[in-house]
């Protein structure tokens, strides 16, 4: 016995009915509903209206009519709002009096509720309609005929089966484009469209003192949220013949026009447009798996949110009864016509017609679906809210019992309606009940949609399937939680961010021409790959980097489906990705270098030094020498390829720091011989060669400064290049299209190499180079003769360029040359130097190089420019080189700083201790620069590190220069 939620003492009755049976109907109807003793307390006069005509059948209804009279007095949106919202409740309040009042059957009280829905929508649509004219003007079409809104409605509002509390899910679309007519301005029709489209959206859904009339989902539109809130006709088209996807052909099956009109030529053109796209002409079995795929989507989905006594989720629930009417929609509809209803209730007794189901599997699946429907609308009536969950509450359940132990149901197949009736007298008997009705249910899906789902063994499965679930254009936040909470190293502050990266880029991903193939392979790896990156600590910084790779493939199959399918790849590019961003970036840039990660080789082995130059020769062979364009595509790709080798044995540990720096000098050294010999041959193909030269010859050196020429070239370095040649004062090309003076050759040579260094394409350059350093800087010429180099070196360089030659090297030339060259640096190093004045001039120069390119602070250390840093280490080795070389003619030798202290020992201008710690603290931050430098960072780290080099360097400056 229920007892009621209002006693009959305060439902301020008359006298005459405090005792009346005639009031037991209005008792029932509030004990079963808190929602309708909420409406006739906010609504006294409704309770009146009710004591005197209490709601029925035949009294229900005309929704579309009484509203229209009601909002003719309407004067704006508030008070539009106000009466759609208070017409809302008072009849919704009068369905849950007929249902529990067992006056009408479950499909009448679910079709009226559909009724209801669609005609406030319309309504409040109309009314919008009218205002946005007399605002913007009456929106036209090319042919001067006036355009309308026309709303799909989607789900159970469109196959008339809403619930309760029901979501309504709509989809708005006009007919074509064009502008305004009779506004202050015109606009186009899109415009205008969008802007009542979000009015309407605010009439329905907004909540105000009075409520809502729906919730309102649009996510169910091309694109979904990325999407434009309203599309015309043909840009419907065009979605759905080109991205329409199953689930979408799913949904489409339930669209109906709201107030359809089968007189209306743009009613019957959209129906005709979107009929193809949901019914195939053939029998369309893939769409069984589409669907399977779908439901154990949702299946985990109950798993995963702990959906317990759930009657549409569950095994064998509503939902399980629509997958089984709406597969055979599906696969059949385009041949079966009269498959191609909206209503699951019109379609079930049809697929016994056509032999598709025995008429006993029809009737089982009837008798659930309606017994599910009268739960689930009893349980939405209590509060007006959207659930399917068995409650626990105790008179929640016996207002379940109440309702459930007898209601109508229309026979199956007819407009006729019976009672039904259950011998459940507890709880207990009723969860029986319903047992027996899922467990036949199920059986007729496994038959239907596939075999029972078994628990799969395997725990990385079953995440990965949960991520599949989720990771698609509609993410929702709430299920990105709950699966980021089965991983420990994610911290819920972070669900935030992670949300936004994965929502910004499926939204971007979904207008893409990725293609069915391509989007089928990037559901399987997307749940690899987020799995991968969140059972690491670093998931932040890799989570961006690693969707920026995919990114960049999304539209290139094969490297999509190289990735899936050769494991090795994911492990090694997180790893790789994780210490370099750098890399990730080469990587997003060019696909191609995922080759380099199938094998271990590409990681573990790089070239041997001296087989550099070999390796990129016959790297070049294939190309014909007169495709420039082509030829430096192939330079870049063999450096990004070899920079991606050394970086990732650099990452790994395969090779000291030392090394990394010799393989990235001997890399561009192999790389300026091509470009050299590919300038050489354009050139000389032009104006012939200089006449001094014999066979073969160049007559042609480059010489590498700084980090190149020092053998200690780093990730982003720029090569400081000088170029020197050995023509005659008279000497002229031979063999040429015209002849020139060989100076003038060697001069476009040096544009040509540079050109070609220089040359910005999408791929950015090869090399960024810097002449600066040649005699007489940016104002001398740009190619030198030997002899002229010679003289300005021991005439006229300042200190600064005599420490610079310290770290010079002939990188490309003739052995004769590159001897001249190294006679000149050696002799010029060798000159003997006053110590006071050579190190006054360095600590002058290091001065200024301090005050105009270190920014000084307590809490950072610039490793290169700060003291105690690079340079004060580079600016040591200088001074050493530089002060003893006339005495030690050993300290000249070498370019590289680590070599230069060795001969500080040797000669005895440093004590090993002394040596071996200045190389200790000069490794330690280059190598740290490295690093710095695969993470695309400054050379910048906080004060409290290298505090031990720091202090050491600063000693060895006081102990030379003071």
């Amino acid at each position: 016995m229920l007892t009621p939620l209002i006693p009959q003492s305060q439902l301020d009755l008359p006298e005459n009915l405090q005792n009346s049976e005639q009031i037991q109907p209005l008792v029932v109807a509030i004990s079963l509903s808190n929602f309708v003793k909420n409406t006739l307390q906010k609504q006294p006069e409704l309770l009146h209206q009710w004591i005197e005509q209490p709601p029925s059948i035949e009294n229900c209804g005309h929704y579309a009519s009484r509203l229209d009279e009601l909002l003719t007095a309407v004067e704006n949106e508030e008070q539009l709002g106000r009466e759609l919202r208070l017409f809302r409740n008072r009849e919704m309040a009068a369905l849950s009096f007929i249902q529990s009042n067992k006056l009408g059957s479950v499909e009448f009280v679910f079709q009226k509720l559909s009724d209801l829905a669609e005609s406030l929508i319309l309504a409040a649509r109309d009314w919008l309609f009218e205002r946005c004219c007399q605002e913007y003007g009456t929106p036209m079409n090319s042919l001067g005929e006036k355009q309308e809104l026309l709303i799909l409605g989607m789900g159970k509002l469109g196959g008339r089966e809403l619930n309760f509390s029901s979501d309504i899910d709509l989809i708005f679309t006009y007919p074509d484009a064009g502008e305004t007519e009779g506004g202050r301005k015109p606009i186009e029709n899109s415009k205008f469209f969008t802007r009542m489209g979000q009015r309407l959206i605010k009439a329905l859904d907004e909540i105000t003192s009075d409520g809502f009339v729906y919730r309102t989902d649009m996510r169910l539109r091309p694109f979904g949220d990325s999407g434009a809130l309203v599309l015309s006709f043909a840009a419907m088209e065009d979605y759905y013949q080109e991205q329409g996807r199953d689930w979408e052909r799913y949904a489409m099956i339930k669209a109906k026009i709201l107030g359809e009109d089968s007189q209306n030529l743009n009613h019957r053109y959209l129906k005709q447009m979107l009929r193809p796209f949901v019914y195939r002409r053939y029998l369309d079995f893939s769409a069984i798996q589409s669907l399977r795929e779908m439901k154990q989507k949702i299946s985990r989905e109950v798993v995963r949110r702990n959906l317990t006594d759930n009657i549409k989720l569950g095994a064998g629930g509503i939902r399980e009864v629509e997958f089984i009417t709406q597969t055979f929609q599906m696969v059949r509809g385009g041949r079966d016509k009269i498959l191609q209803e909206r209503s699951l209730l019109t379609v079930l007794p049809r697929l016994a017609q056509l032999g598709l189901l025995s008429a006993e599997q029809v009737t089982k699946l009837h008798n659930a679906y309606i017994f599910y429907r009268q739960i689930e609308n009893v349980l939405q009536a209590i509060d007006d809210k959207q659930t399917q969950t068995l409650p626990t509450d105790q008179q929640d359940q016996e207002r379940i019992l109440y309702a459930c132990k007898s209601y109508q149901q229309q026979v199956l197949g007819t407009q006729n309606s019976q009672w039904v009736e259950h011998d459940f007298t507890n709880w207990s008997e009723f969860l029986q009940k319903l047992a027996a009705y899922q467990n036949e249910v199920r059986q007729i899906f496994n038959e239907i949609i596939g075999e029972e789902e078994t628990e799969d063994d395997n725990p990385l499965n079953e995440k990965l399937a949960e991520w599949k679930d989720i990771l698609h254009f509609e993410i929702a936040q709430d299920d990105l939680a709950d699966v980021l909470k089965n991983y420990p190293s994610v911290q819920e502050n972070d669900y935030e961010t992670i949300y936004r990266q994965f929502l910004t880029t499926f939204q971007d991903w979904v207008k893409r021409p990725i293609g069915g193939r391509g989007r089928s392979v990037l559901r399987n790896l997307m749940p690899k790959i987020a799995d991968s990156i969140f059972q690491r600590e670093d998931y932040l910084v890799l989570l961006p980097r690693l969707i920026n790779i995919v990114d960049k493939i999304t539209t290139r199959t094969t490297y999509l489906e190289l990735m899936l399918e050769r494991e090795q790849i994911l492990p090694q590019l997180l790893t790789l990705s994780s210490q370099s961003v750098m890399i990730a970036e080469q990587i997003a840039r060019y696909p191609m270098l995922l080759d380099e990660l199938i094998a271990n080789r590409g990681l573990t082995q790089v070239l041997e030094l001296e087989n550099y130059q070999s390796a990129l020769q016959d790297y070049l062979i294939r190309i014909p020498e007169e495709d420039e364009e082509a030829l430096i595509d192939a330079l870049r790709q063999f450096k990004q390829t070899h920079i991606l080798r050394i970086a990732a044995a650099d990452i790994l540990g395969v090779l000291p720091v030392m090394k990394i720096s010799d393989h990235l000098t001997y890399l561009a050294e192999a790389i300026i011989s091509a470009v050299v010999n590919m300038a050489w041959k354009q050139v000389a193909k032009r104006f012939g060669e200089p006449e001094h030269l014999e066979a073969g010859e160049q007559g042609f050196a480059v010489i590498g400064y700084g980090k190149l020429g020092g053998i200690e070239l780093g990730y982003n370095s720029d090569l400081d290049l000088v170029f020197l040649h050995n023509a005659p004062e008279n000497s002229q090309t031979i063999g040429g299209k015209k002849e020139i003076s060989s100076h003038q050759f060697y001069l476009k040579l040096a544009q040509k190499i540079t050109s070609i260094f220089n040359l910005n394409t999408s791929a950015g350059v090869l090399y960024e180079i810097d002449m600066r350093l040649r005699p007489s800087g940016e104002a001398g010429l740009l190619v030198s003769t030997v002899t002229a180099y010679d003289f300005y070196q021991k005439n006229e360089a300042w200190t600064w360029e005599s420490q610079a030659l310290v770290r010079a090297r002939c990188v490309y030339g003739a052995d004769s040359l590159k001897q001249a060259f190294e006679h000149i640096r050696q002799s010029t190093l060798a000159l003997a130097r006053t110590s006071g004045q050579l190190r006054q001039e360095i600590c002058e120069m290091r001065q200024k190089m301090y005050q105009h390119l270190s920014s000084p602070s307590e809490e950072k250390f610039h490793i290169k420019t700060d003291q105690g840093g690079i340079t004060d280490i580079e600016f040591i080795a200088q001074c050493l080189v530089l002060e003893h070389s006339h005495q030690h003619p050993q300290m000249a030798i070498w370019s590289d700083n680590v070599r230069i202290f060795d001969s500080a020992v040797e000669c005895g201008i440093l004590t090993l201790e002394d040596g071996e710690e200045l190389k200790r603290c000069y490794t330690s931050l280059r190598n740290k620069i490295h690093h710095l430098n695969l993470l695309r960072k400054e050379s910048v780290v906080e004060a409290t590190e290298f505090i031990a080099e720091r202090a050491f360097v600063g000693k060895m400056w006081q102990s030379i220069f003071t």
